[in-house]
């Protein structure tokens, strides 16, 4: 007997462990594959033409299951991304511990927004897609806090927006937190088995 429940493979566009191990952790197979784009260069075009976070991440996450879907045409492409935004600044990912620091000491004490999209494609077409968000509020936090912070967290927080794990010991920066953890960790996780279900990938 199988040791997942889903039918067949799904190809994850994304080379987060985070996301590949909620899939897993929720019993699909996973092949997971980092879809090179230029993120960058999407976000700033997308904040020049006036797009807001949640459409980006929408889009970022189509660039990167519309690129791998080219190369499986078979399976369920699963892409991915998420944004950050606090009163109207977007942040990503921190580049390195001094960026870091500068993130937790802007959001500290404020609320802000993750907002987390999925795209799927199968056979080379956009199939479906689904956007969740989270609000998030800070704590005040000390400079001494924020660096004894880091340095527990260690390098882990880097590849995180906002430089936190919330399922981890990101939860002592938060005094308030609305949404749901599978949205804030990147991956409406609940709506994309639903659909999942429907496709017959899952047992129902």
């Amino acid at each position: 007997m199988s040791a997942f429940l889903s039918a067949e493979p799904v190809i994850l566009a994304s080379a987060s462990p985070s996301r590949r191990r909620m899939l897993e952790a929720a019993g699909l197979e996973v092949h997971a594959e980092a879809a090179r784009v230029d993120e960058e260069e999407m976000k700033h075009s997308g904040k020049a033409a006036g797009m807001r976070p949640p459409e980006v991440a929408e889009a970022l996450a189509d660039l990167k299951a519309a690129k791998l879907a080219r190369k499986y045409t078979g399976p369920y492409v699963i892409g991915a991304d998420q944004m950050l935004e606090c009163d109207g600044v977007w942040y990503d990912k921190p580049i390195d511990r001094s960026d870091a620091f500068t993130h937790l000491r802007a959001l500290s004490a404020r609320t802000h927004r993750l907002y987390s999209a999925v795209v799927v494609f199968h056979n080379g077409a956009r199939v479906w897609h689904h956007i969740d968000q989270a609000e998030l509020t800070m704590r005040p936090l000390s400079d001494g806090f924020i660096e004894r912070y880091l340095d527990l967290a260690g390098d882990a927080v880097l590849g995180c927006a906002g430089a936190y794990m919330l399922e981890g010991l990101g939860a002592q920066l938060f005094s308030r937190v609305k949404g749901d953890h599978f949205t804030i960790q990147g991956l409406p996780l609940l709506p994309l088995l639903d659909f999942l279900r429907v496709r017959r990938l899952l047992p129902v």
